[in-house]
């Protein structure tokens, strides 16, 4: 029954948003009254710990079953972490999935700060893509996609470790970036 009512609630929380799910729909989904919900789950945080939780283990899973499979090439080993191939119980691929969850089946209606956020998003990679042909650079589209992925990952870094964490290598990790990308 706690795996039921945990797989429910994680399909729910891919589809509608953490914030967006209640107890309430999670016990009419999953079937279950909702004082069994409670008796595996205090509280919605509790339910939301316990899905972080599986992920987490199902995201090192993966890793170390890619890991295991690619011993000797670590670069391979990157890739296939990276664009994933192995399944989670979602039907997920590895990482490639987790990063893409705007795919139609997740969250399929845009929320109006969603839809700032994505044209603020639009913005930094036209802004990028305009420096990176000044710089430039090879493949500018390219270079702009890069750097927006590690301007957001210093974001979240940032807020989750602080500045103590890896954020402080954004700029170093730019520079080689674009000095590659000059390169080729």
């Amino acid at each position: 029954m706690r795996e039921r009512i945990l797989a429910t609630a994680a399909t729910l929380f891919y589809q509608e948003g953490v914030r967006a799910v209640g107890v309430d729909l999670v016990v009419e989904r999953s079937g279950v009254a909702k004082t069994s919900l409670y008796r595996h789950f205090a509280t919605k945080d509790d339910l939301v710990v316990a899905f972080l939780e599986r992920e987490d283990a199902e995201y090192w899973g993966d890793w170390e079953k890619s890991r295991r499979q690619r011993r000797m090439m670590p670069v391979r080993n990157f890739r296939r972490i990276s664009a994933g191939s192995p399944t989670t119980s979602l039907g997920r691929s590895t990482a490639a999935a987790r990063f893409s969850m705007w795919r139609p089946s997740f969250r399929p209606q845009p929320t109006p700060p969603r839809a700032v956020a994505t044209r603020h998003k639009i913005e930094l990679h036209r802004r990028l893509g305009v420096l990176t042909k000044k710089m430039g650079a090879r493949k500018p589209d390219q270079l702009a996609d890069q750097l927006v992925l590690l301007i957001d990952g210093a974001y979240m870094n940032g807020q989750l470790l602080g500045k103590k964490g890896p954020v402080h290598s954004l700029v170093v990790a730019g520079l080689a970036l674009i000095l590659a990308a000059q390169r080729r």
